[in-house]
């Protein structure tokens, strides 16, 4: 593959990689450090996929295991964040919207961003997050009462 070629790739398929790794870690240097991970391992699978459709998929399923193998790294347990997530990538339209689903917890985060700002069915999240279907309405539920309330406390 070019250098041009994974430019495109880099261009089509970064802002979904790096919104969902800022969604799942809330945290702006965590989420480049995530998005710099997941590329460098596409860039070693590149010619594993079918199509987009399996690529989007792959891109999805590798941001979500990078985060988790962050988030639960003995050395995480041990800092304080300097910052909190900052709404970098976001519409202006968006930025108050997307800070309250940034303060949501991260189960429910997750699935409020794959499904609001990715598109995703439930059953697509249900087998990128690897749970039952039944968790991802329960958490996409709760995370929606959660995020209403949050809105109205704000005035959105």
């Amino acid at each position: 593959m070019t250098q041009q070629q994974r430019t495109q790739v880099v261009e089509r398929w970064g802002d979904m990689v790096y919104r969902l790794a800022l969604a799942r870690t809330a945290n702006v240097p965590d989420a480049e450090d995530v998005f710099q991970e997941v590329f460098l391992r596409y860039f070693r699978h590149e010619d594993r996929f079918a199509n987009d459709e399996h690529r989007k998929a792959w891109l999805i399923r590798c941001t979500v295991n990078r985060c988790k193998s962050l988030l639960s790294s003995p050395w995480r347990k041990r800092i304080v964040p300097l910052e909190t997530a900052e709404e970098v990538g976001v519409e202006d339209d968006y930025r108050e919207i997307y800070a309250a689903v940034l303060s949501l917890p991260a189960k429910y985060r997750s699935v409020i961003h794959l499904h609001y700002f990715e598109g995703l069915s439930v059953a697509e999240m249900a087998q990128t997050l690897n749970v039952p279907e039944g968790t991802v309405k329960s958490q996409l539920s709760r995370g929606r009462a959660l995020l209403r309330e949050i809105l109205q406390e704000v005035e959105l």
